[in-house]
């Protein structure tokens, strides 16, 4: 081994030990990113903890009607003398619910047309393509407000209504997704040795489609936690007496003139969740996106 070799291989493991365990690569610097996470992660913990964060029973009648902020009440009480806080902190428990599952629904409905219409095309394709513009051809709330109407008021039809909403979305952007790697020379490479179909779905498709899948899950979830309390707004998400964000702007409305924490509180916790996913997909689509990281 030369000198040259010796000093360039005691620079490299020096540049190695000299960087701290907890550096994060350059692509995942993303402040963005990193703030949507913190929120998240947040809102996660919160909604875990809730018995323990919340220093009332959300549903408890125990304290005095429409108190302001103070050291007992750290956000008022509502019209029934209920901590404010406290439904605050359990509240984040239904958005997150509401959330995930709506849009796993939405994602297995979605990836099953897109797929099948990206993998088979012909007749197949256009016609669930046609399908979903015809979805797409209605207001995404209103078809929500259709949908958990005709189900009945309930979080459980809330949640269906809301996953069916934006299956299309999901099932567009797969549908792309596969056109464009079944065209990828592995895909043949695949069919030659004879891999049948689920094989080919499951090894070469599944894979390659998972940045835009993750990308898409996570800025739907706040546009799922924004369709909930809209729901709940209107009667048709989470019943009283559980605690649900948009059900407490819906109570806030008549109150607002003598008690507009009732309103803000409720109306903040919904902007720092639905912002806290959006930063979190925004920085997920610079790290992920093999284009933007180029540049």
């Amino acid at each position: 081994m030369t000198t040259s070799t010796v000093t360039a291989v005691t620079l490299d493991t020096a540049g190695v030990r000299g960087r701290p365990w907890w550096s994060i690569p350059p692509r995942w610097r993303n402040p963005i990113g990193i703030a949507g996470l913190v929120i998240v992660v947040l809102t996660i913990v919160v909604a875990i903890f809730a018995p323990v964060i919340a220093p009332y029973d959300p549903d408890a009648q125990d304290n005095t009607r429409l108190l302001s902020p103070s050291a007992a009440n750290l956000m008022g009480t509502d019209e029934l003398g209920r901590d404010t806080f406290s439904r605050i902190v359990f509240g984040a428990r239904v958005s997150l619910q509401v959330g995930v599952i709506s849009v796993l629904i939405a994602l297995v409905i979605g990836a099953t047309l897109g797929i099948t219409a990206g993998y088979v095309g012909g007749t197949m394709d256009s016609l669930l393509m046609r399908f979903t513009d015809v979805l797409f051809a209605f207001p995404g709330l209103v078809l929500a407000i259709v949908i958990s109407g005709l189900l009945g008021a309930s979080r459980t039809n809330a949640m269906i209504a809301i996953g069916i909403v934006y299956a299309p979305a999901f099932a567009r952007v797969i549908r792309g997704s596969v056109l464009s790697v079944m065209s990828e020379p592995y895909v043949e490479s695949g069919r030659v040795i004879g891999a049948t179909g689920p094989r080919l779905v499951q090894q070469y498709l599944l894979p390659n489609i998972l940045a835009p899948l993750i990308v898409m899950a996570t800025v739907y979830l706040s546009s799922a936690i924004l369709s909930e309390a809209a729901l709940s707004f209107l009667g048709l998400g989470t019943q009283p007496p559980e605690p649900s964000w948009g059900g407490m702007l819906n109570l806030a409305r008549t109150y607002m003139e003598i008690s507009p924490w009732m309103a803000i509180f409720p109306g903040l916790a919904i902007m720092i969740v639905v912002l806290g996913f959006n930063f979190l997909g925004d920085g997920l689509r610079d790290v992920l996106d093999p284009r933007l990281r180029e540049r």
